[in-house]
């Protein structure tokens, strides 16, 4: 007897098992929540100060007093540094000797010439010695004429060339000389920045990357937020001054630049920081949020057709009378023909072959009635996206709720339902 009773109990067991058309789990639920959702594009960037003036020599010469340094605040005009003049001046010495000497032959030759003017008028020389006379006039006032302009020439090497001065307002970034070092004039191929100098530090700019596939996201006035590893815990805000159409092509991936203004009035933000850039897309406030996961749940503990009829049934809650009616008729025509269908291939013994090629438009009208969340969707309408909210209701029992989705910043989404349901729990994941 025991050996005839034991297998015919685990056949009961297993009988009963197999029977059971109800498998049960234990479920993750999250809320649905009030808040306030941002679509991002995420880049990194360079802050730079606005504009930046490199300062090089006019003239060539040994520096004598340097007059700023590092992080020094000046003013248009200010003296930075000296050059060393003592040559200069003695150059001027010898211009100021030639000069003289051109003078003085200006004034003899015009004496000449006036003497040889009466002479013409008396007819005691010829028109020929006249005009020459003229011409040799005419040769010392031009010999006089460069004499002083190669004076005044050296008087404003002295004067201002020498003394090296700030073209904007602004602050010393860079200082690459010191007493005892020998400039070349900025004319020189040889020539160099002897001061940088930052317009302003309290507005700044970050020059961001931004590759192909989101730049169309980006336009002026954007608003962009923005975090730096230096500064952990602080955020901070700029705007999108230019995009710049240049591409810069890097290992075949094409991006942009993008110019973003920031504010510096605390002057915690410094030429040459890096930082993390986000792009503030879209943004909505007091909107109801589910995350994306709940979105996605589908259960295991139902088959499709169980999952196909609950969903149908949910779509028909966000219908009127006749959108309701439409859509029931057109579900149970397309059941009927897909049964019609299923029948002709048993009775022709086709196979694999004729079920593939059965008709697809009643396929995309049954998910539409199901999925898409209305019946009879026009062309040029635009398309309304629904997702699935799965929960257990008030009977303890598996239920589906469809509601439309908006933005996303890619762990919650934005919903739209018809009634209000903050707080309401929805499945997120089946426990294993």
């Amino acid at each position: 007897m025991s050996r005839i009773l034991i297998p015919g109990v685990l056949i009961i067991l297993l009988c009963s098992c197999a029977g059971s058309g109800n498998k049960t789990a234990s479920y993750d639920f999250t809320n649905i929540r009030r808040g306030t959702l941002e679509r991002v594009v995420s880049s990194s960037g360079t802050i730079n100060s606005t504009a930046t003036v490199r300062v090089l020599p006019r003239m060539s010469g040994r520096v004598e007093v340097v007059y700023v340094d590092y992080n020094d605040i000046v003013e248009k005009g200010q003296v930075l540094a000296r050059l060393n003049t003592d040559l200069l001046r003695l150059q001027r010495d010898q211009l100021s000797a030639s000069v003289q000497k051109a003078r003085a032959n200006y004034e003899l030759q015009l004496i000449n010439y006036r003497t040889q003017e009466i002479l013409a008028q008396r007819n005691l020389i010829s028109e020929f010695e006249l005009r020459t006379s003229k011409t040799s006039l005419d040769n010392q006032a031009a010999d006089l004429a460069v004499a002083e302009a190669n004076l005044r020439v050296k008087e404003t090497e002295i004067t201002q060339y020498a003394f090296i001065t700030s073209p904007i307002d602004g602050i010393v970034l860079d200082r690459n000389i010191n007493v005892g070092d020998t400039v070349v004039d900025s004319a020189n191929s040889n020539s160099s920045s002897i001061f940088m100098i930052a317009e302003n530090l309290r507005e700044m700019q970050i020059e961001a990357t931004v590759s192909e596939l989101d730049v169309t996201s980006i336009h002026r006035g954007q608003q962009v937020r923005f975090s730096l590893e230096s500064l952990p815990g602080r955020r901070f805000l700029g705007v999108v001054e230019n995009l710049r159409m240049v591409p810069v092509v890097s290992n075949n991936i094409v991006s942009y630049t993008v110019i973003i203004n920031v504010d510096n009035s605390d002057g915690s933000l410094l030429p040459g920081m890096t930082c993390a850039v986000d792009f503030i897309v879209e943004r909505s406030e007091n909107i109801l949020l589910v995350s994306n996961a709940a979105l996605r749940y589908q259960p295991t503990t139902l088959n499709s057709d169980q999952i196909s009829d609950m969903v149908f049934n949910a779509s028909l809650t966000n219908m009127n009378e006749e959108q309701r009616q439409a859509a029931i008729e057109a579900r149970e025509q397309a059941r009927a023909q897909a049964s019609q269908r299923q029948n002709q291939t048993q009775n022709n013994n086709q196979g694999f072959n004729q079920l593939m090629m059965g008709p697809q438009p009643v396929q995309r009208t049954s998910g539409r009635q199901s999925g898409q969340g209305g019946a009879g969707q026009r062309r040029g309408e635009a398309t309304v996206i629904t997702r699935n909210l799965w929960f257990i209701n008030d009977d303890g029992r598996l239920d589906v709720i469809q509601v439309r989705t908006g933005i996303s910043d890619g762990i919650s989404t934005e919903i739209f339902i018809a009634e209000d349901m903050e707080n309401k729990q929805v499945i997120l994941r089946e426990r294993l």
